[in-house]
């Protein structure tokens, strides 16, 4: 993982995840007709945002600054954005985890459903053997308890490795929902983010 000190500026204690805008609007997507706290945010904005975090250690602290021409200072926007920024990543929020809850039910359903057919197919094999101990019937017996244990494949990756993707999220838009949120003139801006 690269280190966020070779990618951000710092602050203080924490990580700046700093965006250069000529409008208030560029943060906001335009078709959605909510009003302004509850609007989602722009796809690219929130993609770098996101981003960003994930690329900042969980536990350090982190500060979004925005960079906006002087008269857009004073819009109301302007003025309401961190609670717009934060209202967005609780929804956010919510839904990883109700994502989260979805999967480790179906992860418990498939759990059920593969070891049934785990257990029906050892039993299966367990008859075969009583039936006929050649060749066709280890082949068959040998194939039931293959394909038993293929059937645990899915379980076993839900509750293995599936879910964390989705807490990483639930981490980081948890986070963002409680993220510092700074507007400061365009002409603060370091070189870097300058037209």
């Amino acid at each position: 993982m690269v280190e966020s000190r070779a990618l951000y500026r710092h602050e203080g204690d924490g990580t700046l995840i700093e965006l250069r805008l000529s409008s208030i609007h560029q943060v906001f997507d335009s078709f959605d007709p909510a009003p302004f706290p509850e609007r989602s945010l722009d796809n690219e904005v929130e993609d770098y945002i996101v981003s960003s975090a994930r690329d900042i250690t969980i536990h350090e602290p982190i500060k979004l600054v925005f960079y906006l021409p002087p008269e857009q200072l004073a819009l109301t926007e302007t003025i309401g954005l961190a609670d717009a920024i934060h209202n967005y990543f609780n929804y956010r929020l919510a839904m990883a985890q109700r994502a989260l809850r979805h999967q480790r039910r179906e992860g418990r359903i498939t759990l059920a459903i593969g070891l049934a057919f785990l257990f029906a197919c050892i039993t299966l094999r367990q008859l075969v053997y009583t039936i006929d101990r050649g060749t066709l019937a280890q082949i068959i017996a040998e194939g039931l308890l293959i394909s038993g244990w293929v059937a645990m494949w899915r379980p076993l990756s839900l509750f293995l490795y599936d879910w964390w993707p989705i807490q990483r999220s639930c981490a980081v838009f948890t986070k963002l929902a409680a993220v510092p949120v700074d507007v400061r003139p365009l002409a603060e801006a370091p070189l870097a983010l300058r037209p």
